[in-house]
């Protein structure tokens, strides 16, 4: 019996490259529901903003995407969705996220990809679907989604 890519992710996941990791999230975008909050958690380096690149890939974005860890958030529209990528390493509240006003960008169907999101946990909306991104011994990276 075939498995869907999000019973995939739920089991967890494997990836050798980034590319690999880009190639997942590309595959997972196209399952994601419209207007869906992606809550990415992980230490630095484990492929945070890799999966957010992957998630753009999926949605036809063309555009580069980079961490936005000094701007705090970057919005990428593609032909039928759009991508709004929140870092939240340097938020302290969830107050702060909300005074960032990015509710006010999202236009439907869209997708938030927040990294750090334990940053300002009351701000992440509670459907949100949160991967957990590691480094294991080998260099290699898991993926698993965790909940729904």
């Amino acid at each position: 019996m075939a498995t869907n890519i999000s019973d995939r992710l739920r089991a967890g996941v494997t990836t050798r490259t980034a590319e690999e990791t880009r190639a997942l999230a590309a595959e997972w975008a196209a399952a994601l529901p419209a207007d869906a909050t992606v809550a990415l958690h992980g230490d630095l380096g484990s492929g945070k903003t890799t999966w957010v690149q992957g998630l753009a890939l999926g949605f036809g974005i063309n555009e580069p995407v980079t961490s936005p860890a000094f701007t705090i958030y970057t919005l990428h529209s593609g032909p039928e969705r759009m991508l709004a990528h929140m870092d939240a390493y340097r938020l302290r509240s969830a107050q702060e996220a909300e005074d960032l006003l990015i509710e006010e960008f999202l236009v439907s169907p869209w997708c938030l990809a927040v990294e750090w999101p334990d940053r300002v946990p009351g701000w992440i909306s509670r459907d949100a679907l949160h991967v957990g991104l590691e480094i294991e011994a080998d260099g290699r990276h898991s993926i698993r989604l965790r909940g729904r």
